[in-house]
């Protein structure tokens, strides 16, 4: 089954121009929905120096605060750069947040260059993220860039 990022991203862009405000929020619950592989979505802020976990789909996780440079999130904040681990159990520095995690996608939220936030999605799917996942997730951070 072919995932239509094209029809998620425009949901997605008039969820941004209406402006909820739970729209964070929102737009986890589009994409955990629309996208099979996305088992848990959620959004880390940078706030004193430290990601601070806001709105998130998915099971609960005890990492509610990671420090810059700690795990795939914090690496993210670290390089500015999105970071795909298709297979987590090979990576050494991995925050677990759930057995049933097989791989994970981060995409930074930049404004001016600068970090900001960042997309975390965890999946239960060995190996499932594509360029095309990592092109769409990218657009989609761009456009939720001013809600930061």
């Amino acid at each position: 089954m072919k995932t239509d990022f094209s029809a998620i991203l425009e949901e997605i862009k008039e969820l941004v121009e209406s402006n909820p405000t739970d729209l964070h929020l929102q737009v986890c619950q589009i994409l955990k929905k629309k996208v099979y592989h996305y088992d848990w979505v959620g959004f880390y802020l940078l706030k004193e120096e430290a990601l601070v976990l806001g709105d998130y789909v998915g099971k609960p996780t005890d990492h509610t605060k990671i420090a810059i440079g700690k795990g795939v999130c914090g690496q993210v904040a670290e390089k500015k750069q999105t970071i795909i681990v298709q297979d987590v159990s090979q990576e050494d520095n991995y925050i677990a947040c759930s057995l049933d995690v097989q791989s994970e996608i981060v995409v930074p939220v930049l404004r001016n260059g600068e970090f900001i936030a960042e997309l975390d999605i965890d999946s239960h799917s060995p190996a499932p993220f594509s360029n095309e996942d990592q092109k769409f997730l990218e657009q989609v951070c761009t456009l939720l860039e001013a809600s930061f």
